[in-house]
């Protein structure tokens, strides 16, 4: 331990034994474990490491490859060469450690001295050792005798320190039973929270799933009167195509009795012509009397009767809302107390329903057909005559 002298002479034994337990390089106490270098000069070992690594930066740790480093000591500049393991493998002075715990304890133990007592202000060689209990300070001897406290009633300085200490220790145990109490509303408002946030992602769950169904629901619903709208599109156009086919093959025959009509007037010869004229007029007449063929209605190819109206649903999914509604109290929980709620004043999760949604006997209101579906499925269409 460095040892100086001159500085003993000056100051009290404790202060000049503080300045000898200094580290040189954080000037501040030793701080334990303690390094000896060769030239007796002592370092925390900390602050030795952190000079050492400094000084030497490839030096990484003590089990690197590196055998060693140089190392100066702060207060002597004398030059040490330290091994592979730097400044853990220096000899820890316990002597220095025993005495910092040593002074330690005494500093913690010892009564404070006369430059550690509070003096009174107006009189400054004179300790404050009475409690003016009219004016609630603490003051000197003098002030009560000379000085501004001297109508004042006072006490013991020891006696009111005791009772304010003990006031002091009821009042640290109130406020640690209120900061308990705090803690327990904390913990409950924490798990109110908590199952909230549970609560309401449940209700997401749920209400997802059920306009999921609702969605289904529209969507099975589409598909079906899709198909009837393609069985009636099939029908109407079948027929159609039927009845064009049928025309069609009327068209030829009467082409070919045509063609064979024209042959026949341009046969010269008499008796030839009239050989063949008789059948073929009879011909052309039953051809153009039975050739009465059906036709559609004006408007066949209207799709009126597949109109749908949703405006009613369109209003219902508008003025869709939860069964039960819960809003956050305006006035907090004020004459109450906090978590002082009873379980049947909470308001349930609330609930969405469909019900006039997912109706069955409501499917029919879907369709607005002004007339009724024809008798014959197969042929939609009515009949009429052929034309002349």
């Amino acid at each position: 331990m460095d040892y100086q002298p001159g500085i003993i002479q000056d100051g009290s034994p404790m202060e000049n034994l503080e300045k000898q337990l200094i580290c040189p390089i954080c000037l501040e106490m030793f701080t334990k474990p303690v390094v000896i270098l060769p030239c007796q000069h002592n370092l925390c070992r900390k602050c030795a490491n952190d000079v050492f690594q400094a000084a030497n930066p490839y030096w990484q740790s003590r089990g690197s490859v590196i055998s060693g480093g140089r190392f100066r000591c702060p207060s002597c500049r004398h030059e040490v060469l330290l091994d592979r393991h730097g400044v853990y493998g220096l000899q820890r002075n316990l002597l220095v450690e025993n005495i910092i715990d040593i002074y330690k304890q005494e500093c913690s133990s010892r009564p404070p001295q006369k430059g550690e007592h509070p003096m009174c202000k107006e009189h400054e060689d004179e300790r404050i050792n009475i409690y003016c209990l009219s004016c609630e300070v603490p003051t000197c001897s003098m002030c009560k005798v000379f000085g501004a406290h001297k109508d004042c009633d006072v006490a013991p300085l020891q006696s009111v320190f005791q009772g304010q200490k003990t006031e002091l220790n009821n009042c640290i145990s109130m406020l640690v039973a209120g900061n308990d109490r705090i803690q327990t509303i904390i913990s409950q408002l924490e798990e109110s929270c908590r199952r909230t946030e549970e609560n309401s992602r449940a209700a997401e769950r749920e209400l997802c799933e059920r306009f999921g169904a609702l969605g289904a629901l529209l969507e099975e619903k589409k598909a079906e009167m899709l198909r009837r709208i393609a069985k009636e599109r099939e029908d109407k156009t079948g027929f159609v195509q039927a009845l064009i086919h049928k025309y069609k093959e009327q068209l030829e025959k009467s082409s070919r009795l045509v063609e064979t009509a024209i042959q026949a007037m341009e046969e010269t010869g008499g008796a030839a012509f009239l050989m063949n004229a008789k059948q073929l007029i009879k011909t052309i007449v039953e051809a153009s009397k039975g050739g009465r063929l059906e036709k559609i209605e004006q408007g066949f190819e209207n799709m009126d009767g597949f109109s749908v109206s949703l405006e009613h649903l369109a209003d219902a999914v508008r003025l869709l809302d939860f069964e039960t509604g819960i809003s956050a109290p305006k006035g907090g929980t004020r004459g109450r107390g906090p978590c002082k709620k009873r379980r049947s004043e909470v308001a349930p999760r609330p609930v969405v329903t469909f019900r006039c949604l997912f109706a069955e006997e409501e499917d029919d209101e879907f369709f607005e057909e002004e007339e009724d579906e024809p008798e014959d499925e197969a042929a939609p269409a009515k009949r009429a005559e052929a034309p002349q």
